[in-house]
């Protein structure tokens, strides 16, 4: 059986504010006099938002954003991870490390130095907030957009789905792709098919981070499988939130069936009890997907990422040399 840690891959669908390792979580919390919640199941998507934040106010100093940014790529390049995008809302940390724009150079800073160390690269996702609504996303934006090239290489679009449509948002979308960074909102989670086709029509999406309840669409399937918009995919997750019933249940083989373009992620690891690895390894074991199938999601998240053409095409050299194995 081929080591899945050995698969080159990119790990795309990845919050920086659920991406704490649990000792590390602990210990940060333990240090700020705060709880540290850890919920087994979510009851909605609400309770899970309180966990995540709690997790987030762990995080008061930049020494101590950096080691998680740090870990984060670690843990990312012993998966596989030729490329780690992590994605962040600027005001996850209320202000505790500095204004959103200091907060954005301690994180790609801190990525850069450790995917250097790790032999991996880094890029980070400035995402908006729904809750926060469309003005502040369009300041989100043109922040981003500052620093396109810089290390921020994505915007995002974060929260409750149901809070409020794409469409609230095309003109902070509009901003980011001007700038060239690629759109990656969340789409197809907690909502149905219509808010994958706004995210499509509206946001102009380059990925799709989960995209899965594409499914009960066939018309909207057989638009993706013709491309270019790729799926990433957060199977574990997607059980978790009662996004699919149980892992059995979930689309990922229907959809790869079809021809979608999908990668698998973590989404947030603290949170769901997994990481990159782990999410493969339940792929293969629990979805029953082949090692073809495997080299072709690790293909998909390569290719749809923002890594340079010589990371890309480096890896795309190793899946290939995987598969011959």
């Amino acid at each position: 059986m081929r080591d899945l840690s050995a698969l080159p891959k990119a790990h795309l669908h990845l919050h920086l504010d659920g991406a704490l390792r649990l000792s590390t979580y602990r210990e940060l919390a333990a240090a700020a006099g705060l709880p540290a919640p850890l919920p087994t199941s979510y009851g909605s998507f609400a309770d899970f938002g309180e966990t995540i934040m709690a997790a987030a106010r762990s995080m008061r100093t930049r020494d101590e954003v950096g080691r998680v940014v740090r870990e984060i790529v670690e843990d990312a390049a012993a998966a596989g991870a030729r490329w780690v995008e992590v994605s962040m809302w600027p005001g996850l940390f209320g202000g505790r490390i500095g204004t959103h724009d200091e907060a954005i150079a301690v994180v790609v800073e801190a990525g850069r130095a450790a995917a250097a160390a790790a032999g991996t690269g880094f890029g980070l996702v400035v995402a908006a907030n729904r809750d926060r609504g469309p003005a502040e996303a369009v300041e989100v934006a043109r922040l981003a957009a500052t620093r396109a090239g810089g290390g921020v290489v994505g915007f995002g679009l974060d929260g409750d789905e149901t809070a409020a449509p794409p469409a609230d948002f095309v003109d902070a979308f509009g901003i980011a792709r001007a700038a060239g960074l690629l759109a990656v909102p969340h789409a197809g989670e907690l909502s149905g098919p219509s808010s994958i086709r706004d995210a499509l029509d509206l946001l102009g999406a380059d990925r799709l981070m989960h995209g899965v309840r594409a499914v009960e669409d066939p018309a909207l399937v057989s638009r993706l499988a013709e491309g270019p918009t790729s799926l990433d995919v957060c199977p574990t997750s997607n059980v978790m939130l009662s996004v699919v019933p149980s892992l059995s249940d979930h689309p990922l083989p229907r959809l790869l069936d079809a021809g979608v373009a999908c990668s698998v992620n973590a989404d947030d690891p603290l949170l769901f009890d997994t990481d990159l690895l782990r999410e493969y390894e339940r792929c293969r074991d629990e979805l029953k997907l082949t090692d073809d199938q495997l080299a072709a999601v690790a293909r998909t998240s390569v290719l749809a990422s923002a890594a340079p053409a010589q990371v890309k095409e480096q890896a795309s050299a190793g899946i290939d040399a995987w598969l011959a194995s």
